[in-house]
Order: C-alpha cells, then sequence, then structure tokens
C-alpha cells in the first residue's frame, strides 16, 4: 500500500479498514466476540475506532502475524471452543461466509478455511526469469479468511509451532491436522494495493444503492 497508515487504518470511503471488516464480522449471528490484535502503540487509538460496536476487545498484538494471532487467542475466554481467524485486510468478508466457516467447526471439523478456484494460468519460473512449467491448476485453491479452529486445535498449533506461517492453517497442517475447505467469497478479496482499495469502493457504491 506504500507508505502511511497500517494499512488496516487506511481509509475506505472515509471509513478505516478495520472499521468495515469488525462491523461485518460482528453481523454475524455466531460471533459472540471479536478480538483484535492492534500495533502496540495504537491500541488505545484502535479501541476509539471500534467504541460503537459491541462485544470487541483490543489488545496490543506482536512483531508479526503470528505473534497477533497468539496474543489474540490468550485474550479469548476459555468458554468460547469455536475461534476464527480473520484479517482486516478481508474488509469486505460478508456474514454469510463467517456463518459457513462456523458451520463447518460446528459440525466437527478441526480446521476449516474459505477457498476459491485458482483462475489464472500458472506458470513455475526459474531464477533467470526463465518459464520452467505449466502448473496445473485444477486442484489449486486460493484461501481466504476467515478461517475456523477448534479452540484446542489452534491452541496446540501455536505452542508446537517451530516456523513462521503466513495463515494459521498452515501450522495446523504442520501437526498433521486435517483441514477443509468452504466455498469462500469473492467479496473477500484481500486488499493490499491501490487498486483494490478502487475496486471495494465501487463495490460498496454498488452495495449502498441496491440496499
Amino acid at each position: 500500500m506504500g507508505p502511511g497508515a497500517p494499512k488496516a487504518l487506511r481509509m475506505l470511503a472515509g471509513i478505516p479498514l478495520l472499521v468495515h471488516a469488525v462491523k461485518r464480522i460482528a453481523s454475524a449471528p455466531s460471533v459472540g466476540l471479536i478480538v483484535v490484535a492492534a500495533p502496540a502503540g495504537d491500541v488505545g487509538h484502535v479501541a476509539e475506532l471500534l467504541a460503537g460496536v459491541e462485544r470487541v476487545d483490543v489488545v496490543a498484538g506482536g512483531a508479526t502475524r503470528q505473534l497477533s494471532v497468539a496474543a489474540a487467542l490468550r485474550a479469548v475466554p476459555a468458554a468460547y471452543d469455536v475461534i476464527l481467524v480473520h484479517d482486516a485486510a478481508r474488509a469486505l468478508a460478508p456474514s454469510d461466509l463467517v456463518e459457513s466457516v462456523a458451520a463447518a467447526v460446528r459440525a466437527g471439523a478441526a480446521a476449516v478455511i474459505p477457498v476459491l478456484p485458482v483462475v489464472d494460468t500458472i506458470k513455475r519460473v526459474g531464477a533467470d526469469g526463465e518459464v520452467l512449467a505449466t502448473v496445473d491448476r485444477s486442484p489449486l485453491r486460493a484461501v481466504q479468511t476467515p478461517q475456523g479452529f477448534r479452540r484446542k486445535t489452534l491452541v496446540d498449533a501455536h505452542e508446537r509451532a517451530v516456523d513462521t506461517h503466513t495463515d494459521d492453517a498452515g501450522m495446523v497442517e504442520a501437526l498433521g491436522v486435517r483441514v477443509d475447505t468452504v466455498a469462500g467469497s469473492d467479496l473477500a478479496f484481500k486488499i493490499t494495493r491501490p487498486y483494490d482499495l478502487v475496486l471495494a469502493e465501487a463495490l460498496l457504491a454498488v452495495d449502498s444503492a441496491l440496499g
């Protein structure tokens, strides 16, 4: 996203991405509590931004995504057995996607991730830029959030992690635990570039016009 505020605090239609994400998650009937891991120096500011949303706690995150998730997980009361991990950058993820993931965990899955088929042709390329092979994309899936877990599964994964992982499902896979999938949503795309903000604003405008 270039220089400036942390990505989660960038504005989308005049509102920080984080606020969009939290409000959409909070609208899902299954969600009883949201714990936000914020940069240590921004905990107070983030708490103010989310003051109008019920059932939200804000804690100081860590130096990496993995450490931030671990910090948030420690703040979740023991009564919650189903844990969802979500990225604020997927600010438009709809509540029905949240419900789909939560339902799959409640139905017995230890870990569940939302996925979409890969639609682009994928090439494996060497260090010098030469195309080495065309990869069969039929078994490939793009992974989204929220990802859902049984609490014990996620706690075990964080306690036993020896490497850095880009998502929590990868940590669970490393334990040899099965990870299941549900259908993802086009709205749950990751906002990582200025272009993505433009697309998100357009989608919000359409949603507002239809609503």
